[in-house]
């Protein structure tokens, strides 16, 4: 299955995301030598397996770098400025909600675990 027809939630390897970025598979490597937020998940045989954030990240370091003309060095400053400001932030107050039979599973509160992994999902957006 091509990376085209797989899910946008679906882990990519090295050789479709490579693909999909039109650049080669060093390039990847190099940049996760540069860029210590991209950390794809390594299995048997290093087989790197990117997961949806870590497609995003090497979409905006491509971008970054191709497009708009930063630097690595540039993009480093930029993505540790990102980081810096989403440690500093204080995150949102979580939204009240009263839990119902519907919404438990187990003894576990789907709705409060969606709007924790809502309120990740925008601390790591920035």
């Amino acid at each position: 299955m091509a990376s085209s027809e797989k899910q946008p939630d679906a882990f990519r390897t090295i050789g479709e995301l490579a693909s999909e970025l039109g650049v080669a598979q060093h390039i990847l490597r190099y940049w996760e030598t540069k860029f210590p937020q991209l950390k794809p998940l390594q299995r048997a045989g290093n087989r790197r397996y990117y997961r949806p954030a870590d497609v995003a990240l090497a979409k905006r370091i491509h971008r970054l770098l191709g497009q708009e003309g930063y630097t690595v060095r540039g993009v480093q400053k930029l993505l540790a400025e990102k980081r810096e400001s989403a440690e500093t932030a204080p995150l949102p107050p979580p939204p009240i909600t009263t839990p119902t039979p519907a919404s438990q599973h187990g003894g576990v509160d789907i709705a409060k675990l969606a709007a924790l992994r809502d309120r990740l999902r925008s601390a790591l957006d920035g």
